[in-house]
C-alpha cells in the first residue's frame, strides 16, 4: 500500500517492536509527530530537553536490552541529542536517534535550523544515515535497528529530510531480521581453555559485554566450575550478584581493596567483555604484568589496544562461554577463593562508616526493592553507589561510564522506569542535578515513580577531592554557592520533597520515600545534606599501579 514517509517511519518502528519513544517536536518533524498521533500505537514521552530524551532512550535500552528510540527536530534539537548519543556510544548502548532536517531544495543553503547532524555525529555513532529519497526510508530504518543491536551495540542516527516525510511510496511490511552471532569454535577457545586449566590463581574481570551478551548465567557457571573469583568494571556491575561468594566487587581507581589485592596475586586474568579503560588499567605497561592475560571481546579493535594479551578471542561472549565451559574440567581452587574472601572480609571490617553518604546509600540498598533499577549521575555519589549499593541481577544498574556525563541521571531514570515498568532509584549529586533538574518536570508530568537521593554537599565533590589531594587544597571553582532549597524546588514542580540532615533521619525518611514511589504516584526527592569533606576511598591516581598505592589506600 502507498504511504507517506512519516507513516512509513511509524510503521517500521512498530515492526521493530518499539513501544516507547522519548522526544521533543519541532518544525522539521511535524509530519512525523502527526503520523505518530494518528497511529496512536506507540507511547511518546515528552521530555523537557532533547538531551533528556537521549538519556531516557539510553536508560530504557540498558534495562531492557532493546533499542532505545529518541526523536528531535533539526538544528538545535538535533545538536541537543549529541551528548546523549556520545554517552550511549562510549558504553555500547543500542539506540536509534531520529532527526528531521530541511527539505531537499533547501539543503546546503544554511536554511533556518539546518545543520549537518550526520557530520557532527559521525565519530559518536556506529553509523548514521541521511534519507533524501522516500523509497530508501523503510530499508534504512530496518538497517539502523539491526546495526544498533548487533555485534558491539551502539547508537545509530537517521536524519530524514522534510520532503521525504510527505512524499509517498509503496510500503510492504517486513519482519525484523534477527541477529545471530557467529559461533566461536573450540579451536579458537582451546588456548584459553588450556591456560585456565593450568592456572592456580585465576581471576575473572567481567565488563559490560557480559550484560550486553546476556551471558551472566554462563559467567556464574564458569565461576562455579573453576572456583574462581570475579571482579567487575563499572559497566559490568550486576553481571554477578554482589552477594555471591565469588564476587569481590568493582576493580579500578575507586574499586575495592579486595579486588586490587586479588589482581596483584592472580597468575591469570580472564578479561571478558571489557576494554581495559584507563579507570581500570591505570598503568598500561604495568597492568597485569607477569600474568597471563586472556581477553575475549566482540570488537577486534579492543584487542591489544589498551592492554596486551597473551591469548585473545574475538567473538560474542555468550557464544564464547558456551564453547569454553564444556572444554573445562571442574577445578578445586578453594584455597585461592578462601584467600580472596579473607581480603573481602577484612575490607568490610575496615570500612569507614562515619560518612553519612555511605550510611544513606547502604540503607537505600537494603530498603529498596531488590528488582528495581538504580541509576546514578557522575562523581562521588556514582562511586559510592558502585561500592555500597548491592546489585544482584544484570540490567538493574545504569550509569555513564565511558563519557562520564554529568546530567545523565534524571533522563536515564525516567527511561529505566518506562523500560522496566517499575519504580527506580536515582542517586545523584547537587552538581549533576543542577544540570538536569528540568527533567523532574517530565517525571511529574508522566507520574514516573523515581526516588531521587540527592547527595547535597554544596560542592563538585569529586573534582574538589582531587583538588584536596593533588592540588594543595586550592579549591578553584568547585564550591557551588547555590542557595536552592531542593525540597521546596521539588514541591514547586509537583513532586514530593523530603530531607535527611543526620543519621537518625536516614531510615524513616527513606522508608517514606520508597513507600511513596511504591504507590506509583510520581517522583520523590530526598535532599541528603552531607559534608563537603566526605571522600571516595580507596582512590588510585591514574598512571600509578595497584601495588604502589595499596598501602596508602589501606591507610586512608
Amino acid at each position: 500500500m502507498k504511504m507517506k514517509g512519516a507513516e512509513i517511519l511509524i510503521n517500521c518502528l512498530l515492526e521493530q517492536g518499539v513501544d516507547t519513544i522519548f522526544g521533543y517536536p519541532g518544525g522539521t518533524v511535524l509530519d512525523i509527530y502527526d503520523a505518530l498521533f494518528r497511529n496512536g500505537r506507540i507511547n511518546h514521552v515528552l521530555t523537557a530537553h532533547e538531551q533528556g530524551a537521549a538519556h531516557a532512550a539510553d536508560g530504557y535500552a540498558r534495562v531492557t536490552g532493546k533499542t532505545g528510540v529518541c526523536f528531535a527536530t533539526s538544528g538545535p534539537g538535533a545538536t541537543n541529542l549529541v551528548t546523549g548519543i556520545a554517552t550511549a556510544y562510549m558504553d555500547s548502548i543500542p539506540m536509534v536517534a531520529v532527526t528531521g532536517n530541511v527539505g531537499l531544495s533547501l539543503l546546503g543553503r544554511d536554511s533556518f535550523q539546518e545543520i549537518d547532524i550526520c557530520g557532527i555525529t559521525m565519530p559518536i555513532t556506529k553509523h548514521n544515515f541521511i534519507v533524501k529519497d522516500v523509497n530508501e526510508l523503510a530499508d534504512t530504518i530496518r538497517k539502523a535497528f539491526y546495526l544498533a543491536n548487533s555485534g558491539r551495540k551502539g547508537p545509530v542516527l537517521i536524519d530524514i529530510l522534510k520532503n521525504v516525510q510527505t512524499d509517498e511510496c509503496e510500503y510492504v511490511p517486513v519482519k525484523p531480521e534477527p541477529y545471530r552471532p557467529l559461533p566461536v569454535s573450540a579451536e579458537k577457545m582451546a588456548p584459553a581453555a588450556k591456560a585456565i586449566a593450568a592456572s592456580r590463581r585465576p581471576l575473572i574481570m567481567a565488563g559490560g559485554g557480559i550484560i550486553s551478551a546476556n551471558a551472566s548465567p554462563l559467567l556464574a557457571r564458569l565461576c562455579e566450575s573453576q572456583d574462581c573469583p570475579v571482579v567487575y568494571t563499572l559497566m559490568g556491575k550486576g553481571c554477578m550478584p554482589d552477594a555471591d561468594r565469588h564476587c569481590l566487587g568493582m576493580i579500578g581507581m575507586h574499586g575495592t581493596v579486595a579486588a586490587a589485592k586479588a589482581l596483584m596475586q592472580a597468575d591469570t586474568v580472564i578479561a571478558l567483555g571489557t576494554r581495559f579503560s584507563d579507570r581500570v588499567a591505570l598503568n598500561r605497561d604495568m597492568f597485569a604484568k607477569d600474568k597471563t592475560v586472556i581477553h575475549v571481546d566482540i570488537d577486534n579493535a579492543e584487542i591489544d589496544k589498551n592492554v596486551f594479551s597473551d591469548i585473545h578471542v574475538m567473538g560474542d561472549l555468550y557464544e564464547a562461554l558456551s564453547t569454553l565451559l564444556p572444554m573445562l574440567e571442574k577445578a578445586d581452587r578453594s584455597a585461592w577463593l578462601n584467600e580472596v574472601n579473607v581480603f573481602k572480609a577484612e575490607e568490610k571490617i575496615k570500612k569507614d562508616t562515619n560518612f553519612l553518604a555511605y550510611k544513606i546509600i547502604s540503607a537505600a540498598s537494603a530498603m529498596a526493592p531488590a528488582d528495581i533499577p538504580v541509576v546514578t549521575d557522575v562523581g562521588q555519589h556514582q562511586m559510592w553507589t558502585a561500592q555500597h549499593y548491592s546489585v544482584n541481577k544484570p540490567r538493574l544498574f545504569c550509569s555513564s561510564g565511558g563519557l562520564g556525563t554529568m546530567g545523565y541521571g534524571m533522563g536515564a531514570a525516567i527511561g529505566a522506569c518506562f523500560g522496566s515498568g517499575k519504580p527506580a532509584v536515582l542517586i545523584t549529586g547537587d552538581g549533576c542535578f543542577n544540570m538536569n533538574m528540568n527533567e523532574l518536570s517530565t517525571a511529574v508530568a508522566q507520574g514516573t515513580p523515581v526516588a531521587i537521593l540527592l547527595m547535597d554537599n554544596g560542592v563538585l565533590g569529586m573534582v574538589r577531592q582531587w583538588q584536596k589531594i593533588f592540588y594543595g587544597r586550592r579549591f578553584s571553582q568547585t564550591t557551588l554557592n547555590k542557595r536552592t532549597d531542593y525540597v521546596r524546588f521539588a514541591e514547586s514542580f509537583g513532586a514530593k520533597g523530603l530531607r535527611i540532615n543526620c543519621e537518625s533521619e536516614v531510615e524513616p525518611v527513606l522508608k517514606e520515600a520508597f513507600a511513596y514511589i511504591a504507590k506509583g504516584e510520581g517522583p520523590v526527592l530526598v535532599d541528603c545534606r552531607i559534608s563537603e569533606d566526605e571522600n571516595v576511598l580507596p582512590m588510585i591516581k591514574p598512571g600509578m599501579t595497584y601495588d604502589t598505592q595499596l598501602t596508602d589506600m589501606e591507610e586512608k
